[in-house]
């Protein structure tokens, strides 16, 4: 069976179609940084509108790939889930909620290889941060003279899912500004870099506000800093990128045996993170010492889907908090409780995957690389794929850039042996 769009009575109609769905993917993009519940509501249409136009072949052409076929693995392995956790069906639609979103990547795979407007997303997301951005700087200028609160700086959601946000829009800019530089456009490549500094300076000074509550955000701390060896990579290659690294490791050497601040800040974020008082809530090595436990009572196939909160809850002794929570503060653990070793294998299976999909030198590779690591080392601290912002800054991030991704290597594919790609 073909797809709708090869009936030439239907194909303006249906055309017409995937440009609406283009807006509405553009919408989304827009949203994502401000509002889940108008985003879920821009997500539905966007489906409703999408479905008529993928075709059957391209959409079972995408699930047969690793990198549009692993996330539907995933989901339908938490709706076989359901069928042997110990807990009502509530919690069960519950847990499955968490794993729905995948299934917009192959969809997107599809949307992007035949649209040209995945910039356009991109750009509109961009947009967005930007506008963030200018919100959380005036607040904070708003509040200078103010006593600090936990919420300086933060206008929506929380800090860690800002610095995400900036962090992830910071290194696009970055890559973008260099490939400016490159073409002969140092102004404008300055302008892009200034805004890139500003991005990542926000994220950083918020952060150091947030430590005096001890909530320092520290996945994004630790994403940057491998973010930009990635770029390094990108640009200078293995061997230059080495011997700075090499450089930077003997500097840093030399700061902490004769600087006594590297060593305090450095210990002071390890104070967080290190194990205190039996039952605090926020102890993520309790938390994680707990889901090894749990993992280990049921090691291959997990206690089934929507389980987690039953187990913390029974985990709990006198005196503890409630334990009372469906996240573990660790994505691998999230899967593994619920699914064990099987799902824990499917889901490190579709993040290699899709660094796979993303070898390539364009900005898509880029920012589809950057959307991954970002997630794959951020879920090292937070069940970020479950988390509502975040879980659909990735699945549409990965989407659109490995639909363009794709599109390139087709377009590629069809130049004549020695013509250059438009």
């Amino acid at each position: 069976m073909g797809s709708i769009m090869d009936s030439p009575a239907a194909r303006p109609v249906m055309l017409r179609f995937a440009r609406i769905a283009d807006g509405f993917a553009i919408a989304v993009a827009v949203s994502l940084p401000w509002s889940i519940s108008q985003t879920e509501f821009l997500l539905l249409i966007w489906f409703l509108v999408l479905i008529p136009t993928l075709g059957r072949a391209s959409l079972m052409a995408e699930l047969k790939t690793a990198a549009g076929g692993l996330p539907i693995a995933l989901l339908a392995l938490a709706a076989m889930g359901m069928a042997w956790a110990d807990v009502g069906w509530s919690e069960r639609l519950g847990g499955l909620d968490a794993f729905f979103k995948l299934l917009a990547i192959p969809l997107l795979f599809v949307q992007y290889r035949r649209s040209a407007n995945g910039a356009a997303v991109m750009g509109g997301y961009l947009a967005s941060c930007v506008t963030l951005l200018a919100v959380s700087l005036a607040t904070m200028a708003w509040q200078w003279n103010a006593p600090l609160t936990p919420s300086f700086g933060v206008p929506v959601k929380t800090i860690g899912t800002q610095n995400s946000e900036f962090i992830c829009c910071a290194f696009g800019l970055l890559f973008l500004g260099i490939e400016k530089f490159r073409r002969g456009r140092p102004g404008i490549a300055g302008g892009v870099f200034g805004l890139a500094a500003l991005f990542i300076a926000s994220s950083f000074y918020v952060a150091n506000v947030y430590a005096a509550y001890s909530t320092i955000p520290l996945a994004a701390l630790v994403i940057a800093p491998i973010l930009l060896v990635a770029l390094l990579f990108s640009e200078l290659g293995p061997v230059r990128t080495l011997g700075l690294l090499g450089a930077g490791a003997v500097i840093c050497a030399l700061l902490w045996v004769y600087s006594p601040q590297p060593r305090h800040l450095a210990l002071k974020a390890w104070d967080i993170i290190e194990p205190l008082e039996e039952g605090w809530v926020g102890n993520r090595p309790g938390f994680w010492k707990r889901s090894l436990d749990f993992i280990s009572e049921a090691p291959i196939i997990g206690h089934g889907t929507g389980s987690i909160h039953k187990r913390f809850i029974g985990a709990q002794r006198p005196g503890d908090l409630p334990w009372d929570t469906t996240n573990p503060l660790q994505q691998t653990f999230a899967v593994g409780i619920q699914l064990g070793i099987v799902g824990i294998c499917v889901l490190w299976a579709m993040w290699l995957s899709h660094l796979r999909l993303f070898r390539g030198s364009s900005m898509a590779h880029w920012i589809g690389l950057v959307i991954v690591i970002q997630n794959v080392v951020g879920s090292l601290f937070d069940s970020l794929l479950f988390d509502s912002t975040l879980g659909w800054t990735y699945v549409f991030g990965v989407g659109v850039a490995g639909g363009m991704a794709k599109r390139l290597r087709a377009g590629a594919a069809v130049v004549p042996q020695g013509a250059k790609p438009a």
